[in-house]
């Protein structure tokens, strides 16, 4: 089992690479092959096949894989991108920002 710092639905920014500085919500995680998902970033060029009768073929823009390792959770709070700390706040272990301590 692998544990990766981010989850579905977590805002986070590319710190490095083309698309630095991006920030995007994380629409899908793989913790085998340690890569996510972000909405708007790592754009690619698929080219797809009409699969039924009717439907049309083309080329499609959708995001593409990249390593986790190039992202990094953003704090609301800090307005930067942060590192992930926890706390247990009523028997309940909880993420918060490295930086300010407020909940992520």
């Amino acid at each position: 089992m692998n544990k990766m710092h981010v989850r579905t639905g977590d805002t986070v920014i590319v710190i490095s690479g083309d698309d630095k500085g991006t920030k995007g919500e994380v629409l899908a995680v793989s913790p085998d092959e340690k890569k996510v998902i972000v909405k708007g970033v790592n754009i690619i060029t698929k080219h797809t096949k009409p699969r039924r009768q009717g439907e049309s073929g083309g080329i499609i823009k959708v995001e593409g894989a990249m390593y986790a390792s190039k992202v990094q959770i953003y704090c609301k709070a800090c307005d930067k991108p942060t590192r992930v700390a926890h706390k247990i706040v009523d028997g309940k272990k909880i993420r918060v920002c490295a930086k300010c301590g407020k909940e992520l």
